[in-house]
């Protein structure tokens, strides 16, 4: 891979973890988005089997083999840059959006809007021909039901470690399911401001038992998405669109403390503007990696790329 490309992922890992620290827009979508996404659900899954096959192999003396060649299919030119934006790119935002938001939530939910309704268009584009029936129903459903639970009002709950892992577990999911934003939960739940603090703190406690979380709600989320993009492609990718859409009623500008729809008030015009630049950066992100992957298929040599082995690849893999 050439280093133009290493950075660009870094690049793009920044931008998902700008999404995970931002209340309604899912970093499953920056990486949906930057074409990303499914090579880093098939190495979180490739991980994953590495843990297990070195927790029963080790322990009985039956060697490394098969977790170090789980590990030799992850995407690691892919994963490591990624990574490396994603952290400072989380901790940045933790730092800079918090005051944004309090300050003009107006302004910043009109361009989250325009950021995650155009985002919508790449989860449909996904989805292969033939389409019928059920997977409009789907979508619809599920958007309905985003659509109820982002109006739910905020409760709070006690930053207790065991609710704090549980919680992490669940908001986790935002990073491999595109439409649903952890931080959003975390602040349905009254736990955004607490894990905001405790990254500006750099709390080691509170941040462990998060990222102890994070990595169980992984490990157990993370097969069952690859399984379902392998076995029902189609329906998971409408179900993801119409998670997106549900979402975008967080999002609305105009809004009360206990998140009721309101009609359009002040800073019309300024919003309105907001939300056509975050359209114009999404669709400029869309066409900048459209040309990036034409570039890539004319630049390949006739050696074959690396292909894991079928059992654990996704149909975009084949």
């Amino acid at each position: 891979m050439a280093l133009g490309e290493r950075v660009g992922h870094v690049f793009r890992g920044a931008a998902i973890g700008v999404a995970e620290a931002v209340p309604g827009v899912s970093g499953g979508t920056i990486a949906l988005v930057t074409g990303v996404y499914e090579r880093l659900i098939v190495s979180a899954g490739h991980l994953v089997n590495a843990f297990r096959y070195a927790v029963a192999d080790v322990p009985r003396k039956r060697g490394w083999a098969r977790a170090g060649q789980q590990f030799r299919y992850v995407h690691w030119s892919v994963v490591l840059p990624v990574f490396l934006g994603m952290v400072p790119g989380l901790l940045l935002a933790a730092m800079l959006l918090e005051p944004v938001l309090t300050e003009y939530p107006e302004h910043t939910r009109g361009l989250f809007l325009g950021l995650v309704l155009a985002s919508v268009l790449v989860p449909l584009s996904m989805i292969p021909r033939p389409r019928h029936a059920g997977h409009l129903v789907a979508l619809i459903a599920t958007a309905v039901g985003a659509f109820l639970l982002t109006g739910l009002p905020q409760a709070e709950l006690t930053p207790h470690p065991v609710i704090v892992l549980i919680v992490a577990a669940v908001a986790v999911c935002a990073l491999v399911m595109p439409g649903v934003s952890g931080s959003f939960l975390l602040l349905t739940v009254g736990l955004y401001e607490p894990t905001i603090t405790a990254l500006n703190d750099r709390d080691l406690g509170y941040l462990a038992v998060f990222g102890t979380g994070m990595v169980l709600g992984l490990a157990s989320f993370v097969k069952l998405l690859q399984w379902l993009l392998d076995k029902h492609r189609r329906m998971t990718l409408a179900v993801m669109a119409g998670a997106l859409l549900g979402s975008l009623r967080a999002l609305w500008p105009w809004q009360t403390e206990d998140r009721t729809l309101t009609a359009p008030g002040d800073n019309l015009l300024p919003i309105l503007g907001l939300f056509l630049l975050g359209l114009a950066l999404v669709g400029a992100m869309i066409v900048a990696e459209q040309r990036r992957l034409r570039r890539a298929a004319e630049a390949l040599t006739e050696e074959p790329a690396y292909q894991p082995p079928a059992s654990y690849r996704t149909p975009v893999d084949r």
